[in-house]
């Protein structure tokens, strides 16, 4: 079943390590012993620990964040499965460049950096726009696979060599956003696949489609899994790059390239919606040891996401009912990941106290 995969991707993953148990210990002693019940502050007692452990050190630090917005069109499309056209992805690849997405408008208040990158769209090539384009968007995964196996992979390069730059440059996080008109559909697909959840369970109505069609949406998934021979059993003949190219999206892959890059560079990663929540999925088939850098940003109304973050164990904090994607939930939690960092070296001791 093991084939080759990039050079880039291989000494990737093999840089990926557990994070750094004894800066944990440290910090979780002082956090203890901050002027608080213990435990009292909750999940962002265990922000701030965990950020020690990826950083490695006992004073991490959130100076630079910036969100990566992979973009990609997708042939099953053209199964009716979105409410919208593929050319809106080029649209709003536009509109991020103008700076007047809502993922511009949250990222200028959390004084996040957006990096907008075509992995896979159809649109022509726009300024403002990082060209990594593999392929001008997927093909029908209804009929057949999405992408191949080497396109897979250099979409996941892409995604790596993107935040290798990042780490050099002193970014500390990085959040999961992504455009790509169709991408609910592969997202549940690989849902579906990942954590053998049944496939109506997953499929919801991403652009806004009817029950009519959601229903529709879900047997498309299913004629997809079907054609592309992925059952219950996958993991005996297919490795999850497989399942990648034959359901996935070009950004998605881009976005497991990221969250598998950030952990080689010990950055934090923060996932977003379904879209990101099948990334982080895909990432964490690939290797395991990535979990520990994620840090589930909000529960999307999506039903997949749910599934897939249940089966990471991963725990969203914010419960703002969207579904937007962009990485427009991930960059929200920039200030609660700040604000733990702030606890942490701002608030007194009870041995400061003399207690």
């Amino acid at each position: 079943m093991e084939q080759m995969i990039g050079e880039l991707l291989t000494d990737t993953i093999s840089r990926i390590v557990e994070v750094e148990q004894e800066c944990m210990g440290a910090v979780r002693k002082r956090v203890d012993n901050l002027t608080k019940p213990p435990g009292s502050l909750g999940d962002l007692e265990e922000m701030v620990i965990r950020l020690a452990g990826i950083q490695r050190t006992e004073k991490p630090v959130m100076d630079k964040k910036a969100v990566v917005v992979m973009c990609g069109d997708h042939g099953v499309v053209e199964e009716g499965v979105s409410a919208f056209p593929s050319e809106v992805t080029g649209l709003m690849m536009g509109n991020f460049t103008r700076g007047k997405a809502a993922i511009n408008v949250f990222s200028r208040r959390m004084g996040a950096e957006v990096i907008v990158v075509d992995v896979g769209s159809r649109a022509q090539r726009l300024s403002g726009v990082r060209d990594e384009k593999i392929k001008a968007g997927t093909k029908n995964m209804a009929q057949g696979p999405a992408m191949t196996r080497d396109e897979v992979v250099r979409a996941i390069e892409a995604g790596i060599a993107i935040v290798k730059e990042l780490s050099e440059q002193g970014y500390k996080a990085v959040a999961l956003g992504d455009m790509g008109i169709g991408n609910t559909t592969p997202s549940a697909a690989l849902t579906a696949a990942v954590t053998g959840r049944p496939v109506d369970e997953l499929t919801g109505k991403g652009t806004g489609i009817d029950e009519m069609k959601r229903r529709a949406k879900a047997d498309i998934i299913e004629r997809s899994l079907s054609v592309n021979g992925i059952g219950k059993q996958w993991r005996s003949l297919l490795e999850p790059i497989d399942v990648l190219a034959r359901v996935g999206g070009l950004e998605i892959a881009g976005l497991v390239g990221v969250t598998l890059g950030a952990a080689a560079h010990r950055m934090a990663v923060i996932v977003d919606g379904v879209i990101a929540g099948a990334a982080a999925l895909l990432a964490y088939e690939i290797c395991p040891q990535v979990i520990s850098y994620m840090f589930a940003s909000h529960l999307s109304e999506e039903p997949a996401h749910e599934a897939a973050l249940a089966y990471l164990e991963l725990s969203p904090v914010l419960h703002l009912r969207m579904r937007l994607g962009e990485g427009s939930g991930a960059v929200l939690m920039f200030p609660l990941l700040e604000a733990s960092i702030a606890m942490l070296n701002e608030m007194a001791t009870f041995d400061e106290l003399g207690l």
